[in-house]
């Protein structure tokens, strides 16, 4: 991994400034996105309101709320989408878990499910730790900017706060080798963020059955849009429990929340661009596709 020089670190910080945080700059919308569901919302780095948005963030409705920071998912309770704990054997903070089907972020006390499938062990849940470089959040955010969201769905990061560029060095316009070994990036101490290869190890695994098929296995079985007549439910067999968080383009736009999934790789596509693992409502595929490195999606990290 190379290392960050000094000279790169104002690059990064105005980078970081633009990404997920000034929605006055403008671009085409990376990745796959295509028309608008939603409309967008510029986002302040920072601010505390958790505005007043409804429940249901669904794509289809033009939803707006007020910046926020960050929710702690699991400060207040133990169990989550996939969560079965009731033997509670650790403490994370003050929060009591069951640390054969939990682990603990230290950095926030925050509590998330873990699933052991084949090989690997994933975190079974989106990561909404608020990234912070002197200080200040840069580049992850809330769907709509809506604190409901973040606790719903897990935050949407930028790659280079996916990857931490303040300690790596990754960032935009610029190729860093992140693939020539485990980077841990925005993701727990002990986890990483998964390269493109061990997600085509996730998809080979017998409970999730190969690419073409591997959707079905990966996304829960509730919260995902179903008026369509090429709805594909998924099964949840995997419990990976994956839910449709959406994404943010690098123009500040956000699509799809409620129909649509994209999770970052640590493998480069380019100087401007990054691999990333796409689920959706109306079909079986899990797909690896690029993603513009400003673009916001969500993470999922996976065990040392």
């Amino acid at each position: 991994m190379k290392a960050v020089k000094p000279f790169l670190f104002p690059l990064l910080l105005a980078a970081f400034l633009v990404a997920c945080g000034d929605d006055s700059s403008t671009g085409s919308n990376g990745g796959d996105s295509s028309e608008e569901l939603s409309s967008g919302t510029s986002f302040v780095p920072g601010s505390s309101d958790e505005g007043d948005s409804s429940e249901e963030l669904s794509s289809d409705e033009e939803t707006s709320g007020s910046s926020s920071s960050r929710v702690g998912k699991s400060s207040a309770k133990v169990s989550s989408s996939s969560s079965i704990a009731v033997d509670y054997n650790a403490f994370c903070g003050a929060t009591p878990y069951d640390s054969t089907t939990h682990f603990c972020d230290i950095r926030d006390s925050a509590v998330y499910a873990m699933v052991r499938i084949g090989s690997q062990t994933w975190m079974a849940e989106n990561l909404n730790y608020e990234y912070k470089v002197e200080g200040a959040s840069f580049g992850n955010c809330c769907y709509v900017n809506s604190a409901d969201s973040c606790a719903k769905y897990g935050k949407l990061y930028t790659w280079p706060a996916a990857m931490d560029s303040a300690s790596t060095g990754c960032g935009y316009g610029s190729e860093c080798d992140a693939d020539t070994g485990a980077v841990q990036g925005v993701c727990p101490n002990g986890w990483h963020l998964p390269s493109r290869t061990e997600w085509d190890t996730l998809f080979a695994a017998t409970i999730v059955g190969g690419q073409s098929v591997a959707g079905t296995a990966l996304k829960s079985e509730t919260g995902w849009y179903d008026g369509s007549a090429i709805y594909v439910p998924g099964t949840n067999s995997s419990g990976f429990s994956a839910l449709p968080s959406g994404n943010r383009g690098d123009n500040g736009i956000f699509y799809y929340a409620g129909r649509y999934a994209g999770f970052w790789s640590s493998s480069e596509n380019g100087p401007e661009g990054a691999y990333t693992m796409r689920l959706s409502y109306d079909n079986a595929e899990a797909n690896l596709r690029y993603g513009n490195k400003y673009d916001g999606f969500s993470v999922r990290c996976v065990k040392d």
